[in-house]
């Protein structure tokens, strides 16, 4: 018997081993989960929404007129809110704007909920609020013959993605600031708009949301809001002076607010380097500000007040007086003139549903019909109004900005800004 290499398939040390798999071949899927097949009208809606993404800003009606059909819906128009938030865009041609105050879609707007009526040439029209995580874009018009709650579904998706490639498409793409624009803007306003974060920002946790007028024409004014894991940073600034040099400090400070922030100093120490940033780049500029800090899961506010107005605590349906008036300091910019301290921070505990509300002198010295101030008490009192209305920050927000407008008939003589933060930490 020979006593040679063992014959093939006979050697011990293979007879307990796997059979070796063939290269490149791919493990198999994973079954499908009970219920989670999807059925062919959601396939082509995925198809769909892939290619929204790397379609060009103005080809989106397009692109969501052929989505409507496949989805067995009549037709779907985007509409986006103008920079005042007073009108209902269309991007399709041809089609009207509609008034933001007195309709249908703007009430869909205003309460970022569903609206369903019936169509006067027959079916249903749905609207549908176009939101990027906290922020009011727009409104979805839906026309459909039915609206079940698979074709709601499938609203709700397409709503929710196009909202994601609006955003990220305007930061490249003029064709949605133009659409936005009902008027002319002017170089400094343009400076600062493009300095701008989102109108609003939010979590489970707190909400910050900001408006500037006059819309074309700002000069000085702005604001700044971040959210991180543990903390919701916000910020409001007004330069002195109302041209391009104000954009230009107010620019500088916002610049150098967001890097101190990022880097993770401390408010006193960022208001320290906002001041070193204008000293040494424009020295004879000045910013006044409020800079604030806003601690999520403890409802902690600190702020450093530079020169400005103080904030107003607004608690239930009540603006508390004087609830964060605090010793003032210097504005940014001017401390070696005129403090011999450094910068300091101030702390509130704030309790769940509080606002906290920023605002520029140019509100509350807008001069109303008969060349009275507008003045705090009127201001207090549509702040309150706003608050029994139980209106979410960002509409009660934009009705205040509009009741001191219509106040002014449009013709504001200072920038008015607003930021308004509340805290609403998720209940136990």
């Amino acid at each position: 018997m020979a006593t040679g290499s063992p014959a093939p398939g006979n050697d011990p040390a293979l007879a307990s081993a796997p059979p070796p798999s063939a290269p490149d071949t791919p493990a198999p899927a994973p079954a499908p989960l009970p219920g989670d097949v999807p059925s062919a009208g959601e396939r082509l809606l995925e198809a769909l929404l892939t290619e929204v993404h790397t379609a060009a800003p103005m080809d989106l009606p397009r692109l969501v007129d052929r989505c409507a059909t496949m989805i067995g819906l009549e037709s779907v128009v985007i509409y986006l809110v103008d920079i005042q938030q007073r009108h209902l865009i269309p991007l399709t041609r041809g089609l009207p704007t509609i008034e933001l105050d007195t309709s249908t879609p703007g009430w869909a707007y205003r309460t970022i909920d569903l609206r369903v009526e019936e169509n006067p040439e027959g079916g249903l029209m749905a609207w549908l609020p176009l939101v990027d995580g906290a922020e009011r874009l727009g409104i979805l018009g839906i026309r459909t013959a039915v609206l079940d709650p698979a074709r709601l579904r499938r609203c709700r998706m397409l709503a929710s993605v196009l909202a994601m490639a609006i955003t990220s498409k305007r930061a490249y793409s003029d064709s949605f600031a133009r659409q936005s624009r009902t008027e002319p803007m002017d170089l400094p306003a343009e400076m600062l708009r493009s300095l701008l974060p989102p109108r609003t920002i939010g979590n489970d946790h707190a909400v910050s949301t900001g408006v500037l007028e006059p819309a074309y024409h700002i000069g000085g004014d702005a604001f700044d809001h971040s959210l991180t894991q543990s903390t919701l940073h916000a910020a409001i600034f007004d330069a002195m002076g109302h041209n391009l040099a104000s954009g230009l400090t107010t620019t500088v400070a916002v610049a150098g607010c967001r890097n101190a922030r990022r880097a993770g100093a401390e408010l006193p120490e960022l208001v320290a380097i906002i001041d070193q940033a204008l000293g040494q780049w424009l020295p004879d500029q000045y910013c006044t500000g409020i800079i604030t800090q806003l601690n999520l899961a403890e409802g902690v506010f600190r702020w450093c007040n530079c020169g400005h107005p103080p904030p107003l605590l607004i608690r239930g349906q009540r603006v508390l007086d004087a609830a964060l008036e605090r010793p003032a300091q210097p504005p940014m910019g001017l401390p070696a003139q005129f403090a011999t301290t450094p910068r300091t921070a101030h702390e509130v505990m704030l309790e769940p549903g509080d606002r906290v509300l920023l605002y520029t002198d140019g509100v509350t010295e807008a001069r109303i019909e008969g060349g009275d101030r507008f003045g705090l008490r009127r201001f207090t009192d549509s702040i309150i109004r706003g608050a029994a209305a139980g209106e979410p920050a960002a509409e009660a927000l934009r009705r205040i900005i509009h009741s001191i407008l219509d106040h002014q008939k449009d013709q504001l003589r200072d920038d008015a800004t607003l930021l308004l933060i509340e805290w609403r930490p998720p209940r136990p």
